[in-house]
């Protein structure tokens, strides 16, 4: 199909717009990728898509494609965390240290890139590049795995606003992870995220987390899909003694890497928290209670 039908499809209002099908949106994508379209074409679609907007069934279709050019690299024993590409404002990446935490029991998996729309926070590529990583961590750079959807940044950060590759490029399977876990803001967006990913991954997990990062700082909900059932937990950091004062200024990649250089002690038993709910996703503990209490015994962060 000529890609000009597709912004037809998304682009002509309320009356005249549907919904792609999963074809359809599979055959979309790769004709983004393989940029047989103009990029005024490209942000068209990519808007018009966002307005009208994105369904489950378009999403796993796009998705789907960008599988075709990506081949994964297996870590065994790998959780993938799913981070958003326009990074954090606020406060600071938490994985660094729950990665050093839980190195004894697990490897993380994380996928970044140069930034994109719209937050203008810090990377997660950004902090991989200005810190030593624990030997757990695995990073994978979009640019090596699929620098097709890479190449599509500048006209991104043109456009300026929020796409629908915003939700479908956080979770590429890149290391064939059974279990993976994501952020999410709203609620209403958890069964929109368990419909795409879920079926993915052994254990499919969504975090009510800070700036919708999969990191706890504040009270929130965990969602866990596991073979069609979805169980709700709240969380609470008071409940494990921890009183960590979270941030609502933006922060710099200087002050945020020092934080982690020289954790607080508040900072560190969220960073054992964090650990133990990416122990729990995984199966390792029964509970996120157990996890806390093993890791909180040894609670050593050398790399």
């Amino acid at each position: 199909m000529d890609f000009h039908s597709y912004i037809h499809a998304v682009g002509t209002g309320h009356k005249g717009n549907r919904d792609l099908s999963f074809e359809e949106s599979e055959e979309m994508m790769r004709q983004l990728l393989e940029r047989k379209a103009y990029d005024e074409q490209i942000a068209a679609f990519l808007l018009g898509w966002r307005i009208k907007p994105e369904t489950t069934e378009e999403f796993k279709g796009a998705l789907h494609a960008c599988d075709s050019y990506i081949s994964p690299v297996t870590v065994e024993n790998s959780i993938e965390l799913g981070y958003p590409f326009d990074g954090k404002v606020n406060n600071p990446y938490i994985f660094p240290l729950a990665a050093k935490i839980a190195k004894a029991y697990l490897n993380i998996v994380l996928v970044g890139d140069e930034l994109q729309p719209a937050k203008g926070g810090i990377t997660v590529k950004e902090i991989i590049s200005g810190m030593d990583m624990g030997s757990n961590i695995h990073f994978f750079d979009r640019k090596e795995y699929l620098e097709k959807l890479h190449d599509l940044t500048g006209l991104r950060m043109r456009l300026g606003l929020r796409t629908g590759l915003n939700t479908i490029e956080k979770l590429p399977r890149i290391a064939n992870s059974e279990y993976a876990v994501t952020g999410v803001f709203h609620k209403p967006y958890v069964q929109k995220y368990i419909d795409i990913f879920a079926n993915r991954y052994k254990r499919f997990a969504i975090l009510q987390g800070n700036e919708g990062t999969p990191e706890l700082f504040s009270k929130g909900r965990l969602w866990i899909s596991d073979e069609k059932r979805v169980e709700e937990i709240v969380i609470d950091p008071k409940y494990y003694g921890i009183d960590y004062k979270r941030s609502w200024e933006r922060i710099t990649l200087e002050e945020s890497l020092s934080q982690l250089g020289d954790p607080s002690e508040e900072f560190l038993k969220l960073a054992v928290l964090n650990a133990a709910i990416l122990l729990f996703i995984m199966q390792k503990t029964d509970s996120i209670d157990e996890g806390f209490e093993l890791l909180s015994q040894d609670r050593g962060i050398d790399g």
